[in-house]
């Protein structure tokens, strides 16, 4: 399969481009996007064969989940099982952001999306070309870091060209992406625990969740 790269502006995304990005992931294709969170490749999480394709991509084990981008709570509404104040309480307060946050999946998830843990993984970037790619297909995708898996995550659209050609079928290069990636919360159990801390320190999330 061979890799196509598209120059974009991250602030202000040519329509043809973000269109382009979503016909090749309604197709069940990978593609890679800057987001506010480094590089992500972004797929049809509903699409089984894509998934396997991200799996394939990263070299990912398959035991392990991927995490989902959304458009708003009502999305990540959709999504869940069920969903608790204090998920309401940082998605209101950190989201679009980079906060990840673990929660029940509801069962419209593919379970090979969730790593067979029946627990989801869900965001809402600040990224204009996430915001933008979502709105077109109206729907979640999957986003997993783009990189082979346990390598440093790509910083550049021609960094990830260079790792993921031939494994991806579209990269939207938005130059250099300097965030420090996503901190990641798992809210399914009684108290909270972090799993990865990135751009959103432990320190404040302790703090939004005081009065829970």
């Amino acid at each position: 399969m061979a890799t196509d790269l598209i120059e974009i502006n991250p602030e202000a995304p040519a329509p043809e481009a973000l269109e382009r990005a979503a016909a090749a992931i309604r197709l069940g294709r990978v593609v890679a996007i800057p987001t506010d969170a480094l590089y992500t490749l972004v797929a049809d999480p509903f699409n089984l064969r894509a998934v396997s394709q991200v799996f394939v991509a990263k070299g990912r084990e398959i035991h392990r989940s991927l995490p989902v981008l959304v458009s708003d709570l009502v999305m990540a509404e959709d999504l869940a099982s069920q969903l608790s104040k204090r998920f309401y309480l940082l998605a209101r307060h950190f989201w679009p952001g980079p906060l990840t946050l673990i929660v029940p999946a509801s069962p419209k998830v593919p379970l090979k999306v969730t790593g067979n843990t029946g627990r989801l993984a869900l965001r809402q970037s600040r990224s204009k070309v996430a915001a933008g790619l979502l709105e077109i297909l109206n729907q979640p995708v999957v986003a997993t870091s783009a990189n082979i898996s346990g390598q440093p995550t790509c910083r550049s659209g021609i960094e990830v060209f260079g790792v993921m050609d031939g494994r991806v079928a579209l990269v939207l290069d938005g130059g250099l992406c300097t965030g420090q990636g996503s901190t990641t919360l798992d809210i399914t159990e009684p108290y909270w625990r972090l799993i990865r801390e990135g751009a959103v320190p432990e320190k404040e999330i302790a703090e939004c969740l005081k009065a829970v």
